[in-house]
């Protein structure tokens, strides 16, 4: 049986960030995203460091720690960075491979970028997290 290959839009689809794109401004962020590895040991993003990317797991999983405990469990789907791309802030926790990873990664400079130059964009964006968030409390 053939492996069903799933392409970068269907997984951004997932994240709630992205859920409410158009077409032509998922395809701007597909544009930017790289597929990237990842050896297990890696810290992929550290607590204190202010946010430089994206990731969403395509394969893989890693641990989530906080001042030196673990608190989380990544899997494929799951993502992390969000607020990076759009605050820039220090990362609230440590996210390290525990296993080989895959991960798509936007980076804030790219991203900064492309919110500049794509009108229209960033307003899709805020109306996809106006749903999130009341779905989170």
């Amino acid at each position: 049986m053939a492996e069903k290959i799933v392409s970068k839009e269907d997984r951004l689809r997932h994240v709630p960030l992205f859920s409410k794109l158009s077409k032509k401004h998922m395809a701007e962020i597909v544009r930017i995203a790289d597929v990237s590895d990842a050896p297990s040991g890696e810290v992929l993003v550290k607590q204190g460091a202010i946010g430089r990317q994206f990731m969403l797991i395509l394969e893989g999983e890693a641990k989530v720690e906080r001042d030196g405990e673990v608190i989380n469990r990544l899997s494929e789907n799951d993502f992390f960075g969000e607020i990076a791309l759009i605050a820039h802030t220090p990362h609230t926790a440590t996210v390290t491979a525990e296993t080989d990873m895959k991960v798509l990664v936007v980076h804030t400079s790219y991203f900064a970028d492309l919110l500049e130059q794509t009108p229209g964009l960033w307003k899709e964006m805020a109306i996809a997290l106006c749903h999130y968030i009341p779905a989170r409390q």
